[in-house]
C-alpha cells in the first residue's frame, strides 16, 4: 500500500488529509507541530494524538527525509549536505552561521535548465523538479539535526533562501507549499522578510508569487542590458530585462520588504566595467524600482571559461553604485573550501539537457545567419596562471 509523506503537506493539506481519514481538522495542527516543531517521524511518539488517530497514521501516511550522501563542514562553520533523490540524483542544502542569523540555502531541482554561464549546476544540465516533502525535507533534517549538533532547543535557522539548485519558480506547484509551511507558526514559523526566492527572472510566476506568497524576492540580474545578459542568463531571451524590472515594480505592491534586491555575480572583464556600473545606474532610475545590490565573487569552475573580478574592481564598482544613491554590499564567501559557495552547487547531476552542446550550437547557427547577439564574455587582459585556483 502506498502511504503518503506528510512532509508534502502545508498545514491546509495536511488538515485535508486529516479530514479523509475520519479526523477533525485540530488534529492536523498538533501532527503539523509533532512534525516540525519537534522533528519527530515515528508517530508512535506523538502522545497527544489519540491511538486511533496513531494507528490509522500507521499504515496511511509517514514522515519521510532524504538519505544524506555525504555532510561537510567549512573551516568557517558552514555545512553543506549532499542528498539523495533517487534514480540517481543529488541535490545540496548548505547552512551559514552568522553571529545574529543561521541561513539554509534550499534547492528546489536536481540541476537546472535555465544555463546560467557562471554557474556550475547551469552547466550540469537539468534532471527534474524536487516535490514539496523533498524541499521541506532539506529544512526538517538541517533544523533538526543542528539542533543536536549545536546543542540547542531553540531554533537554530532564522532565514531560508531559495538560492541552491534549480530555478524555484519553474518549480511553482511544489514551491508554494513548502514556502507556506516554512512561514506557518505551527511549523517553522519563519517570517516573510526570512524568506528568500531567487529566480532568474521567470517573469509571469513573479506576478503569481506576489499573489500566492509573497516572501522577499532577489533577481538574478548579472548584466545592465540585454545583448549581455542573454548570454550570460539564457532566460532572458524570454523575458528581457524591461520585461523583468516592470514585473519586480508590481512585485514590491506585495512583497514584506520594500526593496528587491539584485544579485550581480562579478566577472573579470565580463561585467564589472564603469560603464556597466553607470547602466546599472540609469536601468534602475529609468524603471523607478527600489532595490539593494548584492555584488557576488565569482567563484571560478573550469568549463565557465570566466574569472573572478579583481577585489578593488569590486569595490570600486560598489562605490559607483553607492555615491549613486544605490543600496550595495559585497557578498562575503563562505564554504568555498567545500564547494559550498555561490554557484558551486552541483552534487552528482547529468547533464540530461545537453545544454552545452545546445548553447554551442545555437552559437554557430546565429554566426552563420548574421544575426549573432552573443557578446563575447573572454575576460579583457590576460589572467596569470594561478588564477583558476582563486577562492
Amino acid at each position: 500500500m502506498t502511504t503518503a509523506n506528510l512532509l508534502d503537506f502545508d498545514l491546509e493539506g495536511l488538515a485535508a488529509f486529516c479530514e479523509k481519514l475520519g479526523e477533525k481538522k485540530f488534529r492536523a495542527t498538533q501532527l503539523f507541530r509533532w512534525i516540525h516543531q519537534r522533528g519527530a517521524s515515528d508517530f508512535s511518539q506523538m502522545t497527544d494524538l489519540a491511538k486511533s488517530l496513531r494507528e490509522k497514521l500507521a499504515t496511511t501516511a509517514r514522515v519521510e527525509a532524504l538519505p544524506v550522501i555525504t555532510q561537510h563542514e567549512s573551516k568557517d562553520g558552514t555545512i553543506k549536505w549532499l542528498f539523495d533523490v533517487g534514480d540517481g540524483n543529488a541535490v545540496e542544502a548548505v547552512f551559514i552561521p552568522e553571529d545574529d542569523r543561521g541561513t539554509l540555502c534550499v534547492s528546489s531541482q536536481a540541476g537546472c535548465a535555465v544555463g546560467c554561464r557562471f554557474c556550475s549546476t547551469g552547466h550540469q544540465g537539468f534532471s527534474r523538479n524536487l516535490s514539496t516533502g523533498e524541499i521541506v525535507a532539506q529544512l526538517w533534517f538541517a533544523e533538526h539535526f543542528l539542533r543536536k549538533h549545536l546543542k540547542r532547543d531553540e531554533r537554530v535557522i532564522s532565514n531560508v533562501v531559495m538560492m541552491g539548485m534549480g530555478e524555484p519558480l519553474q518549480n511553482y506547484s511544489a514551491l508554494v507549499p513548502a514556502l507556506r509551511t516554512m512561514l506557518d507558526d505551527n511549523g517553522y514559523g519563519l517570517s516573510r522578510r526570512r524568506v528568500t526566492v531567487s529566480t532568474s527572472g521567470v517573469v509571469p510566476m513573479i506576478d503569481r508569487l506576489g499573489t500566492d506568497c509573497a516572501v522577499a524576492l532577489a533577481v538574478s540580474l548579472h548584466a545592465p542590458n540585454d545583448p549581455l545578459r542573454d548570454d550570460l542568463v539564457p532566460l532572458n531571451r524570454k523575458y528581457p530585462i524591461a520585461e523583468l524590472l516592470e514585473a519586480c515594480k508590481r512585485y514590491l505592491a506585495h512583497a514584506p520588504r520594500d526593496f528587491i534586491t539584485f544579485e550581480y555575480c562579478m566577472l573579470d572583464g565580463v561585467n564589472d566595467q564603469p560603464e556597466h556600473a553607470r547602466q546599472l545606474i540609469e536601468l534602475v532610475r529609468t524603471h523607478g524600482v527600489s532595490c539593494k545590490f548584492n555584488l557576488i565573487p565569482f567563484n571560478p569552475f573550469p568549463a565557465s571559461g570566466l574569472l573572478r573580478s579583481p577585489q578593488p574592481r569590486v569595490l570600486a564598482f560598489a562605490k559607483m553604485l553607492s555615491e549613486a544613491g544605490l543600496v550595495t554590499t559585497v557578498r562575503k564567501t563562505r564554504g568555498d573550501d567545500i564547494d559550498a559557495a555561490c554557484g558551486q552547487l552541483a552534487g552528482n547531476v547529468k547533464d540530461r539537457t545537453r545544454a552545452a552542446e545546445r548553447m554551442a550550437q545555437r552559437r554557430l547557427a546565429s554566426s552563420a545567419s548574421g544575426t549573432e547577439r552573443t557578446v563575447v564574455l573572454h575576460p579583457v587582459r590576460k589572467a596569470a596562471s594561478t588564477a583558476s585556483q582563486e577562492h
